[in-house]
C-alpha cells in the first residue's frame, strides 16, 4: 500500500500522538470488585497496547447511578483514581497517550445496580435491551432492562456535577484527556433522539432542547479541564435499543456545530460494524467535515485501505480500531510492517475473568512464520 497516512503523527486538541492509529473503547468487565476498581492487571493489558497513537479506555462509569454493566471501572472513588493512576502511568512509561471514556448508561441498565431498582433516563420508556449482569453464582448473563425512572430536574443538574468532577478525576489520575460517550444508545444519546426523549420541558422537544444536556455535559467538563481536552463520541446512524430517530442525524450536526464554537478536542464516530448495518453516506461525512474543524476520529470495523482513503480526503483525522487490538497488543507494527493478524481465540474471556484471553495474547515474533 502507497498510503501511509495512518503512521503520520497527528493532534487530538492539545494532546500530540505518534500515529493516526486509535485503541478504540471496548468494555472488558476486569475490574476489582467490591469497588469495580482498576487493576494492575488491566494496567499491563493498556501498557500492552501502548503502541496506538491513542488509547480510549474502556468506558468508565462516572457515579454508582451510572453503571449497568457489571465489573465495569468506575472514576467516582479515590479507590478508582488511585487505581485508574497505575494505568496512566504504565502508559506513559512507553511512551503512550490515553484518554477515559466517561461514561453514565442511563436506562441501559438493570435494577441489581440502584437501591431503588430503577435505572435513570430522560423519559420512563424501556430501551427493549439487555445488559450483561453477574449473579450470585457469579456468572455473567445477558439480562432485560427494566423501565427506568424518569429524571428530575435536580437528578439531571446532579449528573452535569457529576461528568464535571469525573473529567478533573480523570486529570487527577493521570489522563491526557477525555471522551464523553454519547453514542450507543447510553444516556447522552437518550437525550438526543425523539424515540427515548418525550419530555416537555426545556431538555426534551425541540431541536435546541434535545442537544442541551450534551451541550451542559461538555461545557461543565470543559470548564473543569479544558476544552482541548475534551471529546464526545457519537454514533449517528446507529439505530439499537430504541435509538431509530430520523432527526438523530440534525441533532448530531446541531451538536458538531456547538462543538466547533466552543472548540471542543474532538468528535469520535461510533459507526456500527455488523454486516448488514447501515452505511454511513459520504455526504454526512463531508458535512461534518464541514461543520467541524477539530479531530473527527471514526471507528467500525474499518480495514487498513479504507481507513488510508478517508485520510487521504482529508475527512477524517484518525482511524479506531477495537477487536484487532484485543489479539494483536501490537496491532500498529503489524499493520505498518504488512505482518498476520492474529485472531481472538478466546470469546468466552472477552468479558469478565483473569489474564486468559486479556493479558496473554503474544506480540509478533518471527517464530510465527
Amino acid at each position: 500500500m502507497n498510503s501511509r497516512h495512518l503512521f503520520e503523527a497527528s493532534r487530538v486538541g492539545s494532546v500530540e500522538t505518534r500515529s493516526r492509529i486509535v485503541m478504540a473503547p471496548m468494555t472488558r468487565s476486569r475490574s476489582a470488585q467490591p469497588g469495580n476498581i482498576p487493576t494492575a492487571m488491566m494496567a499491563q493489558y493498556y501498557q500492552q497496547r501502548a503502541s496506538a497513537g491513542l488509547i480510549i479506555t474502556e468506558a468508565t462509569q462516572i457515579s454508582p447511578q451510572g453503571q449497568g454493566y457489571s465489573w465495569t471501572p468506575g472514576i467516582h472513588s479515590q479507590e478508582q483514581i488511585n487505581g485508574w493512576r497505575q494505568v496512566t502511568d504504565a502508559v506513559h512509561q512507553v511512551g503512550g497517550k490515553i484518554f477515559s471514556q466517561l461514561w453514565h448508561v442511563g436506562r441501559m441498565s438493570h435494577e441489581s445496580f440502584h437501591p431503588d431498582g430503577k435505572p435513570v433516563a430522560p423519559s420512563a420508556l424501556s430501551p427493549d435491551a439487555q445488559v450483561w449482569v453477574v449473579g450470585e453464582d457469579c456468572v455473567g448473563r445477558m439480562v432485560d432492562c427494566p423501565i427506568p425512572r424518569e429524571l428530575t430536574h435536580d437528578d439531571i443538574y446532579n449528573i452535569i456535577t457529576d461528568y464535571g468532577q469525573a473529567a478533573l478525576n480523570a486529570i487527577d489520575a493521570g489522563f491526557d484527556g477525555v471522551e464523553v460517550h454519547g453514542g450507543n444508545g447510553y444516556l447522552i444519546d437518550q437525550f438526543l433522539r425523539r424515540s427515548s426523549n418525550k419530555r416537555t420541558d426545556e431538555y426534551g422537544g425541540s431541536l435546541a432542547n434535545r442537544v442541551r444536556f450534551a451541550q451542559e455535559v461538555l461545557e461543565a467538563i470543559s470548564d473543569a479541564i479544558g476544552a482541548d481536552r475534551t471529546g464526545i463520541r457519537l454514533a449517528p446512524f446507529i439505530t439499537q435499543r430504541g435509538m431509530d430517530d430520523p432527526q438523530a442525524i440534525e441533532a448530531i450536526l446541531a451538536l458538531a456545530a456547538w462543538c466547533e464554537q466552543k472548540g471542543i478536542a474532538f468528535i469520535h464516530l461510533a459507526e456500527a460494524d455488523w454486516d448488514d448495518a447501515p452505511q454511513v453516506p459520504y455526504e454526512f461525512r463531508e458535512t461534518l467535515r464541514a461543520t467541524f474543524s477539530g479531530a473527527i476520529i471514526v471507528a467500525g470495523n474499518y480495514t487498513q485501505e479504507k481507513a488510508e482513503k478517508y485520510l487521504a480526503a482529508g475527512i477524517v483525522d484518525l482511524v479506531a480500531f477495537g477487536r484487532p487490538f484485543i489479539a494483536n497488543p501490537d496491532f500498529p507494527r503489524r499493520l505498518e510492517e504488512n505482518l498476520p493478524l492474529a485472531s481472538i481465540s478466546n470469546h468466552a474471556a472477552l468479558f469478565g475473568g483473569k489474564d486468559v484471553g486479556y493479558t496473554d495474547y503474544p506480540v509478533w515474533s518471527s517464530d510465527e512464520v
